[in-house]
């Protein structure tokens, strides 16, 4: 096969990257690949913890594709055992361990996501419990004398834990090492992970080195900042843009993050030249509602098409900017002449996933019937046949109510 020069290969690389840890062994490596025409073995773990990908996990999912585009052989680590202990990264206290049908049913769930981005005909896809579920007791003694409790305790979340006397359970200290087992057992040229997997990458690099193996590099990309501009995005702070959202949610949503970080999103979400960065960098800031607009379109048509970014910026401006209602919504039939909770209605449509979610929105006036304002959780209403109710969720929301 034949790759491109270490240096434009760095070029593809080095985008929107954190660090490189070591870089010169990177191009070492790159360099032996490109001598060699042999592809680097490129690992990224995923601990499938939860159904739902965003655009936070894209940014990880799309450097690998970099790696895949350039020639080199891709392998997804999907974490089936070690989603089971809890990766302790960023973690306040002990994360809840998942089942293995939680496990199993949201990895399924993520392959099918992941897949939008990455090329799965080039991805070698392996379960990690192929070679940490034989293990024996005897082979994690023997794993563990490689690792110290005190380069362990070094580690940022659990220093700040055994400061403030909050407990930290032994099985914890166990993830970086399963995670490093991979390391060893893939012999991994190169492990990718966002900047919070820092220390975990670094022990697989460790271990490598006590088993005799070459020692992968370290790559980490940023965390990418949800809409609110402030923290990493996460369903947990509801600032997230699903890869499944549909394409009025996902237009609107990026619509709505912070001008700051119009340039960011560009650089690691997208597929726009490297070139052209600089200008949309300038652009952002002399003209940022017209780029954040070619930011949302620029996103929607990678998941769902120019067809449907189309329609999603024209929806955009009708009912947002014109404050109109659109023609085409999802329409639902209710009994006539039955006195329905609202709250049912909506739940009972799927624009809601839960009833939670739903409360908050009502409490907080983000939703209208017929274009007046419900505030009431409790609120009721009685269908009428040939009376047509226009249900708004949200900003973006739309449903046609019609009873028979």
């Amino acid at each position: 096969m034949s790759f491109l020069s270490v240096k434009d290969q760095l070029k593809v690389i080095e985008r929107g990257v954190v660090e490189i840890i070591p870089r010169k062994e990177l191009v070492e490596k790159l360099q032996y690949s490109l001598n060699n025409d042999t592809p680097l073995r490129v690992k990224l773990g995923c601990d499938p913890t939860r159904p739902d990908l965003h655009l936070g996990h894209s940014v990880i999912l799309r450097k690998m594709r970099q790696f895949q585009d350039l020639g080199h052989h891709t392998i997804l680590i999907i974490g089936d055992f070690t989603a089971m202990i809890g990766d302790p990264s960023g973690a306040n206290k002990t994360r809840p361990a998942l089942s293995r049908e939680e496990v199993v049913a949201n990895g399924k769930t993520y392959l099918q996501q992941a897949s939008k981005i990455l090329n799965t005909k080039k991805t070698e896809i392996v379960y990690n419990s192929e070679w940490l579920s034989p293990m024996t007791f005897e082979d994690v003694i023997r794993l563990a004398s490689h690792y110290t409790v005190a380069r362990m305790i070094e580690r940022d979340d659990f220093t700040i834990r055994y400061q403030n006397n909050n407990p930290i359970s032994l099985h914890e200290f166990l993830y970086p090492l399963a995670q490093g087992q991979d390391s060893v057992y893939l012999q991994s040229d190169i492990e990718l992970g966002g900047i919070d997997q820092k220390f975990n990458l670094l022990v697989g690099r460790h271990l490598q080195k006590e088993f005799g193996l070459s020692p992968q590099i370290c790559l980490m990309t940023p965390l990418l900042e949800g809409t609110d501009g402030t923290r990493k995005m996460s369903k947990s702070y509801d600032n997230y843009i699903g890869i499944d959202e549909n394409p009025e949610d996902m237009y609107g949503k990026v619509l709505s993050i912070p001008d700051s970080l119009i340039y960011p999103y560009f650089e690691l979400i997208t597929d726009v030249e490297q070139a052209h960065l600089p200008k949309l960098k300038e652009k952002a800031v002399t003209d940022p509602r017209n780029t954040k607009h070619d930011l949302a379109w620029t996103i929607t048509n990678m998941y769902h098409g120019s067809e449907h970014a189309n329609h999603a910026r024209s929806h955009f401006e009708k009912t947002v900017i014109k404050k109109d209602v659109p023609d085409e919504m999802p329409e639902f039939v209710l009994q006539d002449g039955e006195t329905q909770r609202l709250l049912d209605v909506i739940k009972s449509t799927g624009l809601i996933s839960s009833n939670s979610e739903c409360r908050r929105l009502i409490t907080q006036g983000g939703v209208t019937l017929n274009g007046e304002k419900i505030t009431d959780p409790g609120y009721e209403f009685t269908a009428q046949s040939g009376k047509e109710l226009i249900l708004k969720i949200g900003k973006r929301k739309f449903a046609r109510l019609k009873a028979k």
